[in-house]
């Protein structure tokens, strides 16, 4: 079963950690639901956090994404409402861990994902779905990858970004070569990013030369940091600050495109 192609379906994915990338997921859905896009995020890492960032706490829901990839329940009996209108997050807990476990001799353990989004856009409209991959390459990321028509990919302006991508890059030709062929890379989005950092300038540049950047920068942003410990993204904690409007330029950025 395909995924429809009017959802714009994104794995937000980077395997390696701290460049960013759940405070992407949160935001950038957040602002995708600001502008009024009806937005699905699906958190499929084991650490919860984008759970905890949008201030879900474990006894405020029954089911999760561990749930509903164990064959156990639907996207929509395992999703909850957010703070932000037009918001829908599937969270996740600790329990995920052993769906990689549980799955390893399924036949289908990749399609998992797949399947239940598909069943899910077949009787409900979502223009963004969005999925909050765990900083690694393993079953639970090919999941997203099978799953996903896109990917975007955030990226710290640093010494050993572009060694990190190229994996990514391996892995996503590996995907498109078998289990999806439909998968494009939208993206890369720089994050955490340092104007006064020469270093940064010169990733950025190397970057730039081989991938699609968006033109959207985050910055380095206190407040960005500082929201999720409120359970906020950060458009509700401080709308005003660098970081909230990097996300929402990228939300406009790619709503434009889609238009196209």
């Amino acid at each position: 079963m395909s995924v429809s192609k009017a959802c714009h379906v994104v794995a937000v994915v980077n395997q390696k950690g701290g460049v960013g990338k759940t405070t992407t997921a949160v935001n950038l859905a957040a602002s995708l639901a600001a502008a009024e896009r009806q937005t699905l995020l699906v958190d499929i890492d084991p650490q919860g956090n984008a759970t905890s960032g949008l201030g879900i706490r474990k006894e405020a829901f029954g089911k999760s994404i561990y749930d509903v990839m164990i064959g156990r329940a639907t996207l929509a009996e395992a999703s909850i409402a957010t703070e932000v209108r037009n918001l829908t997050l599937v969270p996740a807990t600790q329990d995920l861990v052993a769906a990689e476990i549980e799955l390893v001799d399924a036949t289908d353990r990749a399609l998992r994902l797949r399947e239940a989004v598909s069943a899910h856009l077949a009787k409900n409209k979502v223009d963004y779905v969005l999925f909050d991959c765990p900083p690694s390459l393993g079953l639970l990321t090919l999941n997203a990858l099978v799953a996903a028509n896109e990917v975007i990919v955030p990226l710290q302006c640093e010494y050993y970004a572009l060694e990190g991508l190229t994996h990514l890059m391996a892995t996503i030709d590996r995907v498109r070569g078998g289990l999806n062929p439909n998968i494009d890379v939208r993206g890369v989005v720089l994050t955490m990013f340092d104007p006064r950092n020469n270093l940064a300038h010169q990733v950025a540049s190397e970057v730039r030369g081989h991938f699609h950047v968006f033109d959207s920068i985050i910055p380095r942003n206190i407040r960005l940091s500082e929201a999720p410990s409120h359970g906020k993204p950060a458009l509700l904690y401080d709308v005003q600050s660098k970081g909230a409007q990097g996300y929402l330029s990228l939300a406009r950025e790619l709503i434009t495109q889609d238009a196209l």
